[in-house]
């Protein structure tokens, strides 16, 4: 039998990305009960008094940080969306970041390359962090993969992850993070945050 996860506020952070205005509405009936999820977590941690970083996608006008080939950058300057002022790119009311909370800005799929998250990271002494994110396929694998190679013990919240493709998910979340991760669900992660659970 597995020991009860725990987690330490004191060096635990929980990083909750992409959970955007424009990014949420793609997971379509599914959305509601996720973001439901990732609040009690979101809500569980600070109360806990562990750092809470929020990840977001977002750019310049005129998309000056994308090339101009690729089919993922060539898709988002043509939609004109995710401007770092716009509505579609900040994060949703319900998860709202507080004014002490970092929001890191990322102009690629994962949020370390180019960004300040290390620094904040290190700044926090954080040796654990825990994961959410919109899509499991996109920012929660590049995530899990970097912060692996960087020696962080990782924690992956399964329901409150989400991907337009549920197989891709499925494997995501059974198959692949394992490896390099824990994966629970939002329940678990709660409890674990609990005196109690310490």
């Amino acid at each position: 039998m597995t020991a009860p996860l725990a987690l330490d506020p004191r060096t635990t952070t929980f990083l909750f990305m992409d959970y955007q205005n424009g990014v949420v509405p793609l997971l379509g009936d599914a959305a509601g009960a996720v973001i439901a999820r990732a609040s009690s977590v979101l809500h569980a941690a600070r109360e806990a008094g562990a750092r809470v970083v929020f990840v977001r996608v977002a750019f310049r006008p005129g998309y000056p940080e994308l090339p101009d080939k690729g089919p993922m950058a060539a898709r988002i300057k043509g939609s004109g969306m995710l401007l770092v002022d716009s509505p579609e790119a900040q994060i949703v009311a319900a998860m709202a970041p507080r004014d002490h909370e970092p929001v890191v800005t990322k102009h690629r799929v994962g949020p370390f390359g180019g960004t300040d998250l290390e620094p904040i990271l290190r700044a926090s002494a954080a040796d654990t962090l825990v994961l959410l994110g919109i899509s499991t396929s996109g920012v929660v694998l590049s995530t899990v993969r970097h912060a692996a190679d960087a020696d962080y013990r990782l924690v992956v919240v399964e329901d409150a992850c989400a991907d337009t493709d549920a197989e891709v998910h499925r494997v995501l979340m059974e198959k692949v993070f394992p490896r390099q991760a824990t994966v629970m669900r939002a329940e678990a992660v709660v409890a674990a945050l609990r005196p109690s659970a310490a």
